[in-house]
């Protein structure tokens, strides 16, 4: 079954960013290619993409902290970045890193880049005048701006990002926090996610209820049929 321990109470739905309501129109290894052409770098988006997934995989989890992180994470992603290019061109001069990182770190945000999945808008104005929707995401403030893009933002009444809570999935805080600054139960939210680990175990952990995305076997039109029974 997608949905596990759903209240009949349920008057907010979180929903996941990345993986469940959009993705991205490339590759992150084409991505990355294309922000080294921009930069005057010629890197292979192959290596780019391995290397993306296995710093990504790298980087340590943090404990929660009281307030938001300092300079809304992006030292967080310069790690992230600086450890790719470590796989696929160790060479490059600190300057031509910190030129890369800057360019990146703008490209990410801006139109064009992301795309969402075919059904969520559908989806998002089906459930938008029965519950309470939010995005809780492991983003930061780029995320907004993203959200404005996709012509989604103003369906949204919060959106909760671990940058500004200090708490990033899968950490239950993060789900704990976004709850109380609603001011709602754990049990009176629906959270929807793409990941076992961050989505539905954390969530789970914390006492929401879960939807499972599990693309291709089910999308949110499942959610959507579901809690129209």
């Amino acid at each position: 079954m997608d949905v596990e321990r759903f209240s009949p109470m349920i008057k907010a739905i979180f929903f996941d960013a990345v993986g469940t309501l959009f993705r991205l129109t490339k590759t992150v290894g084409d991505h990355y290619a294309y922000v080294g052409s921009e930069v005057g770098l010629d890197l292979d988006a192959q290596n780019l993409e391995r290397a993306f997934h296995t710093a990504w995989k790298q980087m340590p989890e943090r404990a929660a902290i009281n307030g938001p992180r300092e300079n809304d994470d992006k030292g967080w992603w310069r790690e992230l970045v600086n450890r790719v290019l470590e796989q696929v061109a160790p060479s490059l001069s600190e300057f031509d890193r910190d030129n890369y990182f800057e360019v990146a770190y703008e490209h990410f945000a801006e139109a064009g880049v992301w795309e969402l999945y075919p059904e969520v808008r559908g989806v998002l104005e089906q459930l938008q005048p029965r519950f309470q929707l939010a995005v809780i995401s492991n983003f930061d403030g780029r995320l907004r701006l993203i959200l404005q893009h996709l012509g989604i933002s103003k369906i949204f009444g919060h959106v909760f990002i671990s940058s500004e809570l200090g708490a990033d999935k899968p950490d239950p805080e993060i789900y704990g926090r976004a709850v109380k600054l609603m001011n709602l139960k754990p049990s009176e939210v629906l959270h929807v996610g793409d990941d076992p680990k961050r989505d539905w175990d954390a969530a789970t952990a914390a006492g929401l209820s879960i939807f499972r995305l599990d693309r291709p076997k089910n999308s949110l039109r499942d959610l959507a049929t579901f809690l129209e029974s």
